[in-house]
């Protein structure tokens, strides 16, 4: 059974090795002066000109946040959608509670003001 995975491990020891040698020899073997143009931002040909720090809103990341839940409740949905005919009635139930749950908590972060743009 284990000796199935013998080829995925020497793969992944492989692409973490050529990871780490690309990364030491770069270290090694690059350039190690720094000068002002080289640490300097570079927007479109042009020197940047203003505050190049700025915040973001933190309703960005809400949004993301969200997505991010919503997006693996399809993950979820996918694998039940296609054994559906095998889970019966218990599946099926199952997965209207989970949507449920969903839903539930979909409308509280509407209630609550977390999908407000203003």
């Amino acid at each position: 059974m284990l000796l199935e995975y013998i080829p995925i491990a020497y793969l992944i020891l492989i692409a973490v090795g050529f990871g780490v040698v690309t990364v030491i020899l770069s270290s090694l073997l690059g350039p190690r002066h720094q000068t002002f143009d080289k640490q300097a931002s570079y927007e479109c040909g042009l020197p940047s000109e203003g505050i190049q720090y700025l915040q973001t809103p933190i309703k960005f990341y809400v949004v993301a946040l969200l997505f991010l839940i919503f997006d693996l409740e399809c993950v979820f949905l996918y694998p039940w959608a296609v054994h559906l005919s095998n889970l019966g009635l218990v599946g099926f139930f199952g997965v209207l509670v989970f949507i449920g749950i969903l839903l539930v908590c979909f409308l509280y972060e509407w209630k609550s003001g977390a999908l407000e743009w203003d």
